[in-house]
């Protein structure tokens, strides 16, 4: 559906079943967007359809619809500076806005990566011809080495939004200790890749019965699981914030929901297709199945749905990692760990989490809205009076196929091409402005 307008600068998206998780609000209510804002929410007197024809003011119809502040995502890898062959931050953030995301965030391992004000302020000006927001996550150590923190503080003026050498862990704990107590002064979370890489060394899929038939070399679950409980107990220690990337296994979900009994300072993800798909498919050896964390059992993605359920697990975020066709099309072995997400992860969250009742609409909205904004301290996420008209509209029931062909995403390194998933974007709006309609 495409609205009648000119894209003015005052509009009012009527009669969506409006979910707002900060506020608790969850029925159906028409906005006002003016300037950019959300200037009125009204839930009592409603447009109705017979107006829309013939009333002047612009309106963007939700009937029937869902409206979400504007997803967002935590975890994305953008590839620029240095490999722009696979993606940019302007075709990112493209795929993003067709995936219904009004902000991401990149990772800082680039190349070069981003551990300087230079590198961080590098990303800024690229993201002004973005069409959704684009905030930066800078390096923890310098040129991700795991030796020499950063200059957090200069990251931080720059604009980063948290530190993280994911795509490694800091294995030094020492390193791990001084990044935890320096970002306390900044009050920026350190994200990290947990990965015991003695543990995990040449392995490329989870270590299991599986991977000892088909001959792959495994790696353990223990790996992940020993360096989420150092991360804890290093976040207890020093009282600073830790998230846990891309959480995969029973273990880590586990020591994470302790730690909160606890009040530690632990916050944590997990990605879509961490609870969607399972380490058995890897016997078909397409390495679009090939990822770190890798996929794990069917218990794990059973502990997972658990802990997003009651709350042990925050956020859900896409660790969108594109690669070239010719890097994938290789042997399991050799190919590169990763795949993209951010155009299949909304199908995914309604078609395996909100459908079967494991979450909540408000619920599953709030793991890509309002928690990570708030565990970044992003003045986001909420349908509020005086907040940035960012917003997503959603079309619950609307069944689609994945075609891996359509995506934006400059790479294509999917596995769910040709599935069929229920929920669809219809649009989404970023500081007011449409710039995605389905």
């Amino acid at each position: 559906m495409t609205p009648t307008r000119t894209q003015k600068s005052t509009f009012i998206i009527a009669g969506g079943r409006v979910i707002d998780p900060a506020s608790g609000l969850n029925k159906v209510a028409d906005i006002y967007v003016q300037g950019g804002k959300i200037f009125k929410i009204e839930t009592q007197k409603l447009i109705s359809k017979k107006k829309v024809s013939s009333s002047n003011e612009e309106i963007i119809p939700a009937w029937d619809n869902i409206v979400t502040p504007g997803l967002i995502d935590m975890h994305v890898h953008l590839r620029e500076p240095g490999r722009e062959d696979e993606e940019t931050i302007v075709s990112g953030s493209e795929a993003g806005v067709a995936g219904g995301f009004t902000s991401i965030c990149c990772m800082p391992n680039t190349q070069p990566p981003l551990d300087n004000q230079e590198a961080i302020k590098f990303v800024y000006e690229r993201a002004k011809f973005a069409p959704g927001k684009v905030f930066c996550v800078g390096s923890v150590t310098k040129g991700q080495k795991g030796e020499e923190l950063t200059e957090i503080g200069e990251l931080v003026d720059a604009g980063a939004v948290a530190i993280t050498d994911d795509g490694k862990p800091v294995s030094n704990s020492e390193v791990m200790r001084r990044a935890l107590e320096y970002t306390k002064m900044f009050d920026i979370p350190v994200i990290d890749h947990c990965e015991d890489l003695s543990l995990s060394k040449d392995g490329i899929m989870h270590e299991s019965f599986t991977s000892t038939v088909i001959g792959l070399k495994g790696i353990p679950a223990l790996a992940e699981e020993i360096m989420v409980a150092r991360n804890i107990k290093l976040a207890a220690y020093t009282g600073g914030r830790v998230h846990i990337a891309h959480l995969s296994t029973a273990g880590s979900v586990e020591l994470v929901r302790e730690a909160k009994k606890k009040k530690i300072k632990v916050t944590c993800e997990v990605t879509p297709h961490h609870f969607t798909l399972n380490e058995e498919l890897i016997a078909s050896y397409d390495t679009n199945l090939k990822m770190n964390p890798p996929l794990r059992s069917k218990k794990d993605i059973l502990a997972i749905k658990a802990g997003l359920k009651d709350g042990t697990i925050d956020c859900i975020a896409t660790d969108h990692a594109p690669h070239s066709i010719e890097e994938k099309d290789v042997e399991f072995e050799l190919a590169p760990f990763g795949i993209i997400g951010l155009e299949t992860a909304l199908g995914l969250v309604v078609t395996e989490l909100i459908e079967p009742g494991i979450l909540s609409w408000s619920d599953a909205v709030a793991k890509m809205t309002v928690n990570p904004a708030r565990i970044l301290k992003l003045n986001l996420g909420q349908i509020k009076i005086g907040f940035p008209a960012d917003l997503t509209i959603i079309d619950p029931k609307q069944s689609w196929t994945v075609d891996v062909s359509a995506f934006k995403s400059k790479s294509k390194n999917s596995p769910f091409g040709g599935r069929k998933l229920k929920g669809k974007v219809q649009y989404t709006i970023v500081n007011g402005k449409v710039v995605y309609s389905g």
